[in-house]
């Protein structure tokens, strides 16, 4: 019994001494972890022993006047962050934020909606924000066609219509 306890506790060291052999990688995009508690543009600091950093968003690239630049981002990464504002939308309210996406048009209730629309790495989910061109235009003549790529800037904001909230980016740019 004795020897199997012994064999026990020298596997466990070995296991042990093997998890931390310091065997560092080359840090890749996947090794960061952002840190949404963070508030300010700190540097960003070891996290643990496996080499990720903590990244406030703040630290994260952005385009001059631009404060979530959507654009720069990969399609897992910009989905993400659609999802963070649908479930966080205070955090991001009165940002200006940017978009590319396929254009799309839905007409409900007599009210016509345009969207910027956002699909996953799999592209087989999808999710858009609406938004609100700034100045008078007029649909379909002055608007893209319906899947034809678009990036939209504007500032974030939340509505509620019924007993819905929704996402829209008002006084919006929109490039097609």
């Amino acid at each position: 019994m004795k020897k199997l306890i012994c064999l026990l506790m020298v596997s466990a060291l070995i296991l042990s001494l093997a998890a931390c052999s310091g065997n560092q990688k080359e840090e890749s995009a996947s090794s960061i972890v952002i840190d949404s508690s963070s508030k300010s543009a700190a540097e960003p600091t070891t996290a643990g022993n496996d080499g990720t950093k903590a990244v406030s968003k703040a630290d994260l690239p952005k385009t001059e006047g631009v404060d979530v630049d959507l654009t720069k981002m990969s399609s897992t990464m910009v989905y993400s962050e659609v999802l963070n504002m649908q479930q966080h939308p205070d955090e991001y309210t009165d940002k200006i934020v940017r978009m590319k996406g396929p254009f799309n048009v839905t007409e409900l209730d007599g009210n016509r909606y345009y969207a910027c629309v956002i699909k996953d790495a799999t592209a087989c989910c999808s999710t858009g924000i609406e938004f609100v061109w700034a100045g008078d235009h007029s649909y379909p003549d002055d608007y893209p066609k319906v899947n034809e790529e678009i990036t939209v800037t504007g500032t974030f904001n939340v509505y509620t219509e019924g007993k819905s909230k929704y996402l829209q980016l008002k006084e919006a740019e929109v490039v097609f």
